[in-house]
C-alpha cells in the first residue's frame, strides 16, 4: 500500500490543473485462459486526451502495474524507468492541450479489486470482472483515478473467441480474433467504468416506457452469471425488479434513465454487495440462490437491486466532488431503495427490515471512536475506503427519512429533481443539494445540516411520565441525551405512540398490545413535554420513535419496560414490534441489560415473530450476546438453553415455510451438546428427519460446520462433502469447515495460509478466517492474540487493502475478552502512533468493542451473582 495514496489536496491542485476530454482503453485479456505464470498479466494501453490550465506545468497519472513498456506525451518519448514508480506516472511540462499514451503489463486480481480474474473449479472456466471502487481502475488503465474529473471513455477490449464482454456502454462489434468495441460512455468517473468477461451465462429482456409528452424510452435489460449458476438463475424477478424499479424512479426523478442499456452482472468473489457502474451494474453472486432460501434473502436482492439503480441518478448522472460527500450517493441509495422497495414491489415491509437491521448497522458505527460526520472529513484514499461504513449509508438514509417529514415529500423529491438537472454529469458538494431543497421547500436547512450532517453521534430519547389519581397522564415529556463525548442535542420529528393490552376473548387471557393514542412532534433541547397526550390513559408502553421517524437510541420507562419483559410478543404492529426489540438489542449492547435477559426475552418471544428479516436479525444478535456480552461462566448454560429453545421452535414450525429454515440453521450455530451434534449429523446422512426440512446442499454445509469445529468429522468427512458439491461455493464451504476443527495444528495452518502466504484469493482468505474464529475454541485460539499484535503492521504493510482490512477485522482476538487483551491493544495503539490511520482506526474499532463486551459481560454477572 505505500505510495499508492492520494491525497485530498494533490485531487484539488490536479483538478484545479487539468480538464480530462476523453480516454480510449484498450485491454487484451486473451492472457486469461493461459496457464501458470503466463495468466498473471495482461496488455493495457490507454490514451488520456486533457487539457491544462497552466501550460508548462508538472502533473501525474495514476497506474498501479508490474511493469510499464512505453509511455509518450505529446508524441514525446518518457522513460518509463525515469516516469513510473509503480503508482504514479510523472507527467512534465504539460502543453494547452496533451494526448497522454501508456502501453504497460497490468496484472489480474485474486483479491477483487481491479480486474479479479476467477478460474470455475467446477468446468476450469474463466471469468473477469472489474470492481474499482474508490480507487482501483488505475490497476487495468492509467488515469486520473479522482471522482471530479470525470471524461467519456471508449473501450476496446479483446478476449477468447466466444466470450460474453460487457462493458459501460453497448456493445457496437466484434471484430476478428475477439475483438469488441463498445459505445463511448457519457462523462464518468473512473471508479464507476467496469469491463465483465468470460463465458458467462446471458438473460436478455427489454424495459419499455412511454412518458406524459408521448416521448419513449427503450432500455435493452441483460442478467448473467457464470455457467455453473445457470440453473439456479432466477433471472426472471431480477428483470421483475428492476423494470419495477426503473418504472419508479422515472416517476419520481423526471429524468430519463441515461446510461443506454442495463446489464446486471452476478460475478464470483466479489467483495462488496454490489457496484453502481452505469449500464454495467456487478454484484455478488450469493444473490444467486443455490438452495432454499426465506423472503427476506429476496427481499435484500431486490433492496440491492434498487440500491444500486438509484445511484444511475445519485451517484453516476452527478457524482461527489471527493470521498468527503461519499454520503451524496450512498444515503440517498439506500434511502430511494427502501423507498422504492416498499412502493414498487411485492416487499411491502422494507421499512421494518431497515428499522430492524440497517439502523443497527448504524447505530453501532456511530458509538465507536471512529464515529464522523455525515458528511466527513476524507484526508486521503485509504480514508475513502474505510468510510463505506453504517454512517455513510445506514444513518445517512435515517437521517434522509427525517428530513422528508422535515420538508416534505413534494419538496424533497422536487429538489432531488433540480439537482439533476442542474448538475447532470457532473460534481457536487454538499451546498449544492441543499441549495435545490431550500429552494423548493423554502426552508433554511442551515441549522439541520450542521446538526445532523456535519456532527456525529447518536441521541437517546426517553419517556418521562407522571399520572394522576384516575390513573391519567399528567404530564409525558421526551428526555433527550448524548454522550459527553458528542455532546450535540438534535431537532428529532418523532411520533409518540401509546400501547394497552387488550384482552382477546376466548384465548384464556392473552391479549394483544394495541396503540390507542398517538402524537406526533418536534423534539428538541433535554427536554420536551408530549402536550397532546395530558389526560390519556396510562398505557403499558410508551414506545418514542413510533413509526420509526427519527434517528436515535429508544429507551423506556420502567413500566414499559416490564411489559416488554413479559409481552412484547404481543404487539400486534410489526413495526413497532421491530422497534421494541431494536430497543431492547440497544440496551443489551450498552451495558444496561443482562444480556441473559435479553436472551430470555428472545427464547419467549422470537417464535411468535412474524417478519422474518427480523428473526433472522435477532438470531444473530442472540448469537452475539451468548459470545460477547454473556458472563463467560453462564456460557455454556446459555448455549444450550439457545439451542434448546431453537429445537422446540423447528420442531413447531410450518413445515416447509421459511421461519422453519431460519430456526434450522440458527439451531445449527448454537448445537454444542452429544444430542445436538447427533441430530445434526444424522440430519446429514439422513437417518433423522423433520417434517417439511428439506436438506439441500446448502443447508448440509450448514450442518457440517457446526460438526467440524465440535471435532465430530474430520478431514475426509469434509473432503467427502466438497465431492458431492464440487463447485466454487462448495469450495468456500470446505475451506471453511476446514478451518474450523478443533486442533493447534489446524489453526496453526489456517493462520499460515492467511497472515504468512498470499496465495489464498480474497473469497478463500475470508472463508478461513470464518472458520478459523469459534467462539467455543477460545483456548485453542489464545496464543494468536499476541501474533496479531505482532503480525498487522506487516500484514498492511504487504497485501492490497481489502486483504489488509479482512486480516485486520477478522483476526482482532475479540474471543480472548479479558483486560489483557484489551491492554494489549491499547499499548499497540500506544506504539504505533505512526501507523497509517487507517489501520489505527480498525484496531481502535475492534479495541472497543472489546471493551463495550467487557463492560457487557460485567452487568450480565451482575444478575447471576444475585442469591
Amino acid at each position: 500500500m505505500p505510495g499508492e495514496n492520494l491525497s485530498r489536496d494533490e485531487a484539488r491542485e490536479r483538478a484545479r490543473l487539468l480538464a480530462v476530454d476523453g480516454y480510449e482503453v484498450a485491454l487484451d485479456l486473451r492472457s486469461a485462459v493461459a496457464e501458470g505464470a503466463a495468466a498473471r498479466t495482461f496488455r493495457s494501453v490507454t490514451t488520456i486526451r486533457f487539457r491544462s490550465s497552466q501550460p508548462g506545468a508538472d502533473t501525474f497519472a495514476d497506474l498501479i502495474a508490474p511493469e510499464v513498456t512505453r509511455v509518450t506525451l505529446n508524441g514525446r518519448e518518457l522513460d518509463p524507468a525515469a516516469v513510473f514508480d509503480g503508482a504514479r506516472i510523472t507527467l512534465p511540462d504539460l502543453a494547452a492541450e496533451n494526448v497522454l499514451v501508456v502501453d504497460a503489463q497490468c496484472a489480474y486480481s485474486r483479491t477483487g479489486e481491479g480486474l479479479h480474474r476467477f478460474v470455475d473449479p467446477e468446468d476450469g472456466e474463466v471469468y473477469l470482472y472489474t470492481q474499482y471502487e474508490p480507487a482501483d481502475a488505475r490497476r487495468v488503465f492509467a488515469n486520473f483515478e479522482q471522482p471530479d474529473l470525470k471524461a467519456p471513455f471508449d473501450f476496446t477490449v479483446t478476449t477468447p473467441e466466444g466470450w460474453v464482454v460487457l462493458s459501460n456502454g453497448a456493445e457496437e462489434g466484434t471484430g476478428d480474433g475477439g475483438v469488441h468495441r463498445f459505445a463511448r460512455t457519457k462523462p464518468i468517473s473512473t471508479y464507476i467504468t467496469a469491463v465483465v468477461a468470460g463465458p458467462y451465462h446471458y438473460v436478455s429482456d427489454t424495459y419499455r416506457r412511454t412518458f406524459a409528452d408521448g416521448t419513449e424510452l427503450e432500455v435493452p435489460l441483460g442478467a448473467l452469471c457464470r455457467k455453473g449458476l445457470a440453473r439456479h438463475f432466477d433471472a426472471d424477478d431480477v428483470f421483475t425488479v428492476t423494470k419495477q424499479g426503473l418504472d419508479f424512479f422515472h416517476d419520481h426523478f423526471d429524468y430519463p434513465y441515461p446510461f443506454g442499456k442495463y446489464d446486471q452482472a452476478f460475478v464470483p468473489e466479489y467483495n462488496i454487495g454490489a457496484m453502481e457502474n452505469p449500464g454495467c451494474v456487478t454484484f455478488r453472486e450469493e444473490f444467486i440462490f443455490r438452495g432454499k432460501v426465506t423472503q427476506a434473502s429476496y427481499e435484500r436482492r431486490a433492496n440491492v437491486i434498487l440500491h444500486e439503480m438509484a445511484h444511475m441518478w445519485f451517484g453516476d448522472l452527478v457524482t461527489m466532488e471527493w470521498w468527503d460527500d461519499l454520503w451524496l450517493k450512498e444515503s440517498f441509495a439506500d434511502f430511494m431503495g427502501a423507498l422504492s422497495l416498499v412502493e414498487a414491489t411485492r416487499f411491502t415491509g422494507g421499512w421494518i427490515t431497515f428499522a430492524n437491521g440497517r439502523k443497527a448497522w448504524a447505530y453501532r458505527a456511530d458509538q465507536l471512536p471512529s464515529t464522523h460526520p455525515i458528511t466527513a472529513d476524507i484526508r486521503d484514499l485509504e480514508d475513502a475506503k474505510l468510510n463505506f461504513d453504517g454512517i455513510t449509508y445506514a444513518k445517512g438514509a435515517s437521517v434522509l427519512k427525517q428530513l422528508v417529514a422535515y420538508v416534505g415529500r413534494d419538496a424533497f423529491l422536487d429538489g432531488a429533481r433540480r439537482y439533476f438537472k442542474r448538475h447532470e454529469y457532473g460534481n457536487t458538494t454538499l451546498a449544492d443539494l441543499l441549495t435545490a431543497l431550500a429552494e423548493t421547500s423554502g426552508r433554511d436547512l442551515a441549522a439541520w445540516s450542521r446538526s445532523w450532517l456535519q456532527t456525529a453521534g447518536v441521541n437517546a430519547l426517553t419517556p418521562q411520565v407522571t399520572y394522576d389519581a384516575q390513573d391519567r397522564i399528567t404530564e409525558l415529556a421526551v428526555l433527550q441525551e448524548a454522550s459527553p463525548a458528542r455532546p450535540e442535542l438534535r431537532p428529532h420529528r418523532v411520533a409518540v405512540g401509546l400501547y394497552r393490552r387488550e384482552t382477546v376473548f376466548g384465548k384464556g387471557g392473552d391479549g394483544s398490545l394495541v396503540r390507542y393514542a398517538r402524537a406526533e412532534l418536534d423534539v428538541s433541547g433535554q427536554r420536551t413535554v408530549v402536550a397532546e397526550l395530558t389526560g390519556a390513559e396510562r398505557p403499558d408502553l410508551v414506545l418514542v420513535n413510533d413509526e420509526d421517524l427519527t434517528y436515535c437510541k429508544v429507551r423506556f420507562d420502567e413500566r414499559s419496560l416490564a411489559t416488554l419483559r413479559g409481552h412484547l410478543g404481543e404487539i400486534a404492529d410489526p413495526m413497532a414490534r421491530a422497534l421494541c426489540w431494536s430497543a431492547l438489542w440497544g440496551l443489551t449492547r450498552d451495558g444496561l441489560m443482562p444480556a441473559r435477559d435479553y436472551l430470555d426475552i428472545v427464547l419467549r418471544f422470537a417464535g411468535r415473530e412474524s417478519d422474518i428479516g427480523v428473526l433472522q436479525t435477532l438470531h444473530a444478535q442472540a448469537r452475539t450476546a451468548l459470545h460477547h456480552y454473556a458472563a463467560p461462566d453462564w456460557r455454556r448454560l446459555g448455549a444450550q438453553q439457545l439451542a434448546q429453545g431453537a429445537l422446540h421452535e423447528l420442531r413447531v414450525a410450518e413445515p416447509g415455510s421459511g421461519h422453519q429454515l431460519t430456526w434450522a440453521r440458527f439451531f445449527a450455530t448454537v448445537a454444542s451438546t452429544e444430542a445436538d451434534l447427533q441430530l445434526l449429523g444424522g440430519l446429514l446422512d439422513g437417518t433423522a428427519k423433520i417434517d417439511g426440512l428439506a436438506v439441500d446442499q446448502e443447508l448440509r454445509w450448514a450442518f457440517l460446520e457446526p460438526l467440524a469445529s465440535h471435532g465430530a468429522v474430520d478431514a475426509q468427512r469434509i473432503d467427502a462433502e466438497l465431492a458431492r458439491d464440487d463447485t466454487a461455493s462448495g469450495k468456500r464451504h470446505h475451506v471453511r469447515c476446514l478451518a474450523a476443527r478443533p486442533a493447534a495444528e489446524v489453526k496453526a495452518r489456517a493462520w499460515a495460509d492467511v497472515v504468512e502466504s498470499d496465495a489464498l484469493s480474497n473469497a478463500l482468505v475470508e472463508a478461513t478466517i470464518s472458520g478459523f474464529d469459534q467462539a467455543g475454541q477460545r483456548d485453542l485460539l489464545a496464543p494468536y492474540a499476541p501474533k496479531y499484535f505482532d503480525a498487522i503492521g506487516r500484514v498492511w504493510n504487504e497485501r492490497s487493502i481489502e486483504i489488509g482490512m479482512a486480516v485486520v477485522r477478522g483476526l482482532f482476538p475479540a474471543l480472548q475478552s479479558s483486560q489483557e487483551t484489551l491492554d494489549a491493544a491499547d499499548a499497540w495503539l500506544i506504539g504505533h502512533a505512526d501507523a497509517p490511520p487507517a489501520l489505527r482506526r480498525l484496531v481502535s474499532e475492534a479495541r472497543d468493542d472489546l471493551a463495550r463486551a467487557l463492560r457487557a459481560q460485567a452487568c450480565d454477572a451482575k444478575i447471576g451473582a444475585k442469591p
